[in-house]
């Protein structure tokens, strides 16, 4: 998986410098889905404060007023598949996505006073299954 990351990531390098130099042979399209993960995230909100009720359509409608929704996700436990009270809001653009924050944040949805922010970039720390280690390295000099 991280070898398809890095491979769409200088896909998109080499893309982004090909329409600075319009000299040079276009490549491909970029897949849809791949410019909304990366165009910005500036029209991806963060949604915390969920009831456990809310679903991920109804989190869609409750945000679509506002413009329109290009992905709403939930974050739910892997072990209970319930929701961790949380999840993302993707807009086509980024005056939608900043209406829908602005109007929005402090607003009650089934029940619960949510809050709307920007999402942040997700951070990758290895993810994946963990590294099985041996027991630890006996002391020197002990």
């Amino acid at each position: 998986m991280a070898a398809l990351r890095r491979l769409s990531e200088n896909h998109i390098i080499r893309r982004l410098s090909q329409l600075s130099s319009p000299n040079l042979p276009t490549l491909s399209p970029i897949p849809p889905s791949l410019i909304i993960s990366r165009r910005g995230i500036a029209s991806k909100l963060f949604v915390g404060g969920l009831s456990f009720y809310t679903t991920e359509k109804t989190l869609s409608d409750a945000f679509s007023q506002f413009g329109q929704v290009v992905e709403a996700k939930i974050v739910c436990d892997r072990v209970s598949d319930r929701s961790k009270g949380f999840g993302f809001v993707t807009f086509a653009s980024e005056d939608e996505a900043h209406k829908a924050l602005t109007e929005m944040n402090g607003k009650a949805l089934h029940g619960r006073v949510i809050f709307v922010d920007y999402a942040k970039a997700q951070v990758n720390f290895g993810g994946g299954m963990p590294i099985a280690r041996g027991p630890p390295e006996p002391e020197a000099g002990g």
